[in-house]
C-alpha cells in the first residue's frame, strides 16, 4: 500500500480530534446566555471554574460535562470510522481544547477533556480518573492538586490495567496538562493556591481544570 494511503487514518484521526476539542464550551455558553465574554472574567480561563466565578452554576457544569463529552466522543468517533487511531483522536482532541487555533491557542487546562478521552479509550482509566479528581477535591479543596493528581494517574492506572499501548499518549497529554497548570504549581509551593469555596480573590478562577 502506497505510504501516502497509510497516512491518511492517522492523520485524519489527528485533524478530526483537534477541532471537536478545541470547541470553547464555555466562552460559547456564557456569551449565549448574557453572561460576558469568559476570557474577560477572572482568570481569563476557558474551562468550568472559571465560568463558575460568573454566578452561574448551571452553566460551569454544563462546561465541565461537555468539555468531556468532546473528548469522549472524538475518541469514540475515530474508533468507529478508522478502528486503531483512538490515540491519535484523543491527542487531538486534549491539544485542541488547551490550544484552540480560533482563541488564539488560549485555551482550557484539559482535565475535563482528558477524562473525557480516558473514558473513550478504556473506560476503567476514565473511572479511576473520576474517583481520584472527585475524591481528593472534597478532600483538599484545591481544585488544581485534585486535576494534576487525577491525570498523572492516567498513565499509571493504564500501566497497571495492562494497557501499555496507551500509556505513552497518557504520560504526554498527561504532561500537557501539568505545563498548563504551572502558575498553580508555583502557588502551591508557595502555599498561596486558593481552595475551592474559600477564597473570592481573581486567582480562584486559575485554580482548575478546565
Amino acid at each position: 500500500m502506497p505510504t501516502a494511503i497509510i497516512w491518511i487514518p492517522p492523520l485524519a484521526a489527528l485533524l478530526l480530534g483537534y477541532p471537536l476539542g478545541a470547541i470553547p464550551f464555555g466562552v460559547l455558553l456564557t456569551r449565549m446566555t448574557g453572561a460576558g465574554d469568559l476570557r474577560q472574567i477572572g482568570s481569563g480561563n476557558i474551562g468550568a471554574t472559571n465560568v463558575l466565578r460568573t454566578g452561574r452554576k448551571g452553566l460551569a457544569a454544563a462546561t465541565l460535562l461537555l468539555d468531556l463529552a468532546k473528548g469522549l466522543v472524538a475518541v469514540l468517533l475515530v474508533a468507529s470510522i478508522w478502528p486503531g487511531e483512538q490515540p491519535l483522536a484523543a491527542a487531538g482532541a486534549l491539544i485542541g481544547h488547551c490550544y484552540p487555533v480560533w482563541l488564539r491557542f488560549r485555551g482550557g487546562k484539559g482535565v475535563a477533556t482528558l477524562m473525557g478521552v480516558a473514558l473513550g479509550l478504556h473506560w476503567p482509566l476514565g473511572l479511576v480518573f473520576a474517583v481520584i479528581w472527585l475524591g481528593l477535591l472534597a478532600a483538599i479543596r484545591i481544585s488544581s492538586l485534585a486535576g494534576m493528581a487525577a491525570a498523572i494517574s492516567t498513565p499509571v492506572t493504564a500501566a497497571v490495567l495492562g494497557e501499555f499501548d496507551v500509556v505513552p499518549l497518557l504520560m504526554a497529554l498527561a504532561a500537557i496538562v501539568l505545563w498548563k497548570h504551572r502558575a498553580n504549581i508555583t502557588r502551591l509551593v508557595d502555599g498561596t493556591e486558593p481552595r475551592v469555596g474559600r477564597s473570592k480573590s481573581d486567582a480562584a478562577g486559575d485554580a482548575a481544570g478546565g
